[in-house]
């Protein structure tokens, strides 16, 4: 009896820790997504620069959640990729917008996803 007391423990919690972490982690999508993510982004002066003057500039919207607030901001020689979730698609045009004043509407890839469930 006390075995099987213990082993549904364990079960049950690989079920909640697998629940969670099904729910908040996203990189088995990412690595199938084969795409342009934050581990890609350029150490080049440039690069940082302009990936730090797009997340200023989101920080500063006092209109966008804090999910909008909080995408990834990934450059790689002066090309921008926008990923992550938002509440709305006026948030994604927003986003995209902003950085697009900043690094140049063809230098932006909006890969940003509106979440329904937020």
């Amino acid at each position: 009896m006390k075995r099987l007391f213990i082993t549904g423990l364990l079960l049950a919690g690989g079920a909640i820790s697998g629940y969670a972490a099904n729910n908040a982690d996203n990189t088995g999508r990412n690595a199938s997504d084969q795409s342009v993510t934050a581990q890609n982004q350029s150490e080049a002066q440039g690069d940082r620069d302009l990936t730090r003057r797009i997340r200023a500039t989101l920080i500063k919207e006092s209109n966008l959640s804090s999910s909008a607030k909080n995408v990834k901001v990934i450059t790689r020689d002066g090309k921008v990729t926008l990923r992550g979730p938002v509440k709305s698609n006026q948030e994604r045009q927003a986003v995209g917008n902003a950085a697009a004043g900043i690094a140049g509407k063809n230098n932006v890839n909006n890969r940003i996803e509106v979440q329904s469930n937020q």
